[in-house]
């Protein structure tokens, strides 16, 4: 698999994408560009993006729904979100089930990810992405995408489990902790979201946990970092 750019190379490896692909929703999608890595946070338009698997692997499984909410440091806009459920090219199995609670009959009759992927693109299109791990979201789209029409869908991202275990994770009392034998303090989601007092939200549907990672990383920009953080500090 084609390496991932890395910082100070998105610009323009998004300049080179747009005249290399093939597929015109990749096209428009390279083509919008990316702001400047000092373009402070509050001036980039942001979208939050969620998707739920049939497993961790996206070499062997899955995505069987996405979720995806835009919004800005100051509003988050669930009403202009979507959500799809599409059907996996493999039957599901009771364990992802169990998890997503996406169940069988919902999946039959449900398009295909090649048949919405068009409408992804498109509502990605122009938006800096915002998600919670990102080696799922960026990893699934990838695959997803080079599956069905034979080209890469990389972008830089803001993943707030990342930004999360800056904090929580990092430096010298947390490896003081570790020393003595603490267990790491839990990045997850809802649990990172209680450190800032946000509510409680039923996990694992692929809109919610999109708007729940919106509110994260508003606290988050909120507590440790400023509207006009430049782009560069938060994205990988």
């Amino acid at each position: 698999m084609k390496r991932s750019p890395t910082l100070p190379g998105w610009q323009e490896y998004f300049a080179q994408q747009a005249t290399a692909c093939k597929t015109p929703a990749l096209q428009k999608f390279y083509a919008a560009g990316l702001p400047d890595d000092d373009t402070p946070i509050s001036e980039v338009p942001l979208i939050a993006l969620d998707f739920e698997t049939t497993g961790m692997d996206p070499r062997k499984h899955d995505i069987v729904s996405i979720g995806m909410v835009p919004f800005n440091l100051r509003i988050i806009r669930p009403a202009r979100g979507h959500y799809w459920v599409v059907k996996p090219s493999e039957s599901l199995r009771e364990e992802s089930v169990t998890f997503h609670r996406i169940t069988h009959s919902e999946v039959q009759g449900a398009p295909s990810f090649d048949a919405v992927l068009d409408d992804i693109l498109e509502q990605l299109t122009g938006h800096l992405i915002v998600v919670h791990y990102r080696n799922i979201e960026r990893s699934f789209l990838d695959a997803a995408v080079i599956a069905r029409r034979g080209e890469h869908c990389l972008f830089p991202m803001i993943d707030t489990m990342e930004l999360e275990a800056r904090r929580e994770r990092q430096g010298y009392w947390q490896r003081f902790r570790h020393f003595f034998g603490s267990q790491p303090t839990s990045i997850r989601l809802a649990n990172s979201r209680h450190r800032y007092g946000l509510p409680d939200y039923s996990s694992h549907h692929a809109k919610v946990d999109a708007m729940a990672t919106a509110e994260l990383f508003q606290a988050q920009v909120a507590r440790h970092f400023s509207p006009e953080t430049p782009v560069s500090e938060l994205w990988v």
